[in-house]
């Protein structure tokens, strides 16, 4: 009785109120039928054990997919688009943020419309005038290859070009077409990069997907199985010419199942400082099947020539979809879609779904090989601070750290291995260890490991995530570990990161531990804080 007479005092305070601005009751009471199921929205998914409290997350309820797109920065704002679903279709949401972690929401971006009837997977750039330029892929059919450019401060209103799409599809997500002496050429006409400007034209790629399916795989041509991109090339962003293939894959280095898709392709800086470019470009994108890969390599002659090959994910496609941008420093930021683990029908019970990475800095080290780290600005977060030293771990044993618990963590460990084949930190354990997360070095098959199988008794992956890194003879694994709800990110000396999705069903597996195989290890020292959430809910 006292909430009713309570909500009926909110009620005409409200529409009281709002009469004083102008605003009539039936307005008003508009308005406070909004609010209330708002506030209620709010409550479930502040209660909701999951949900990240550090990564971006989607407020738009159930996100697949959940691409992140049109990274740009813009008068000193990082600007961050990607698919959401609502009731017009497919269509781009838009985030912007000062620092990295807090973020603003924007009018979304672009939406069904105007010929599009979904708005897929794209880029953002500026073009000769320094003006803000989409390149997207407009659903139709068919449709193809679509430009937006943007001109007011805060990018809050993109205008589709009347010339879309630019690049026309025949089919689905590719073009067959026939020059005058009827000579056929093939190409992808999906998920376009971000344009870019060399000698005064205009570039863009586009992916393979659905050549692979087409002509890959459903006619058994060999000529279109693996992953490759096109290359168009413009003056004016309006009229746009078929190149070539922009490399040839090689299957020393990937399958002929896999695809290239959502590509971005930059020169990559030699410092994580930023500063100018290295002499190595980098096509950053995913296979369907496996997920986030890059090449590195030269770009010379209109063609890219791949040097190395590597992957952000290889057990399954868990970290997808890249995306990234180029700031006033020069820096490389770059975000992935890390997918929901969870069964559909606890998704659709959670009422949310679609999670961002961390920002992570991307650089050529002395070696010609990739660097990466967590953007530096995530330090922000920190608070209670905890630091252990000088620890010993005796061979095939664990040393629980009851100063450090939680599931919104960061730890930075360093451990040198005594004789150890495997040696790292527990996380999320349950007192007696029915469910632990385990992050590790495993010298025997010289890899990064994420182990899940163990990270739950109830719903999400159960399997070993592991990414090449090989530890010289005595040199020490430096570990940086974040711990966000339902998700686990771990960082290994600037040469390696892996990723997991983990659902804990006790409210006590919250707990830390150190542990060694096959030989002791010693560790100089453990830093832990817990991380301030930075999501609004």
């Amino acid at each position: 009785m006292h909430k009713m007479t309570h909500n009926m005092k909110t009620t005409a305070a409200l529409a009281a109120l709002l009469c004083l601005v102008g605003i009539s009751r039936a307005q008003a009471q508009d308005v406070n039928r909004l609010i209330e199921p708002a506030r209620q929205l709010r409550e479930k998914l502040l209660a909701d054990p999951y949900r990240p409290a550090y990564h971006i997350v989607t407020p738009e309820g159930l996100c697949s997919p959940f691409d992140p797109n049109g990274a740009l920065f813009w008068k000193g704002r990082y600007h961050l688009m990607y698919i959401i679903q609502t009731e017009k279709g497919h269509s781009w949401a838009h985030i912007s943020s000062k620092d990295l972690v807090h973020w603003r929401q924007h009018p979304p971006a672009l939406e069904p419309g105007d010929g599009d009837s979904c708005i897929f997977s794209g880029g953002a750039a500026l073009d000769k005038k320094g003006v803000p330029t989409i390149t997207y892929w407009g659903l139709e059919s068919p449709r193809g290859i679509c430009i937006a450019t943007s001109t007011d401060e805060n990018l809050d209103h993109w205008t589709k070009s009347p010339h879309n799409p630019v690049i026309r599809e025949t089919q689905h997500g590719l073009a067959v077409v026939r020059d005058k002496q009827g000579k056929e050429t093939i190409y992808g006409v999906a998920d376009p990069s971000a344009i870019w400007i060399k000698d005064g034209r205009y570039y863009v790629l586009t992916g393979n997907l659905l050549v692979l399916r087409e002509f890959g795989q459903k006619r058994n041509l060999p000529e279109y199985l693996g992953d490759t991109l096109y290359l168009f090339t413009s003056d004016d962003l309006v009229h746009w010419k078929y190149l070539h293939q922009f490399y040839k894959s090689d299957r020393k280095w990937t399958r002929d199942f896999e695809d290239n898709m959502c590509p971005d392709f930059f020169a990559l800086p030699a410092s994580p400082k930023g500063g100018p470019a290295s002499d190595r470009h980098m096509i950053l994108f995913i296979s369907h099947t496996l997920g986030c890969q890059y090449y590195l390599g030269r770009y010379e002659n209109d063609r890219f020539s791949p040097d190395t090959h590597g992957r952000m994910t290889w057990v399954d496609n868990a970290f997808f979809a890249p995306e990234s941008l180029v700031d006033d420093k020069g820096r490389r930021i770059m975000w992935a879609w890390i997918l929901d683990g969870r069964s559909a029908p606890a998704r659709n019970a959670s009422g949310w779904s679609g999670t961002m990475s961390l920002p992570r800095v991307l650089w050529l080290g002395d070696d010609k090989t990739l660097r990466m780290r967590p953007a530096e600005a995530l330090t922000a977060l920190r608070y209670n601070a905890r630091k252990l030293t000088k620890l010993t771990i005796e061979a095939d044993s664990e040393r629980k750290l009851p100063e450090i618990c939680g599931n919104c963590l960061e730890l930075s460990i360093r451990m040198i291995p005594d004789g150890a084949a495997q040696y790292g930190v527990k996380v999320c354990c349950s007192p007696q260890g029915e469910e632990q997360t385990l992050v590790y070095y495993d010298a025997s098959d010289k890899k990064l490991k994420i182990d899940t199988r163990k990270s739950s008794l109830g719903d999400g992956p159960k399997s070993i995530e592991a990414g090449p890194l090989e530890l010289k003879q005595g040199e020490p694994l430096v570990l940086r570990v974040y711990v966000d709800k339902s998700v686990a990110e771990a960082f290994a000396g600037d040469r390696q990161a892996v990723m997991r999705r983990i659902y804990p069903t006790r409210k006590d597996s919250l707990g830390v531990a150190l542990f060694s195989r096959g030989g002791p290890a010693q560790v100089p020292v453990v830093e832990a804080w817990d991380i301030m959430p930075s999501n609004p809910y």
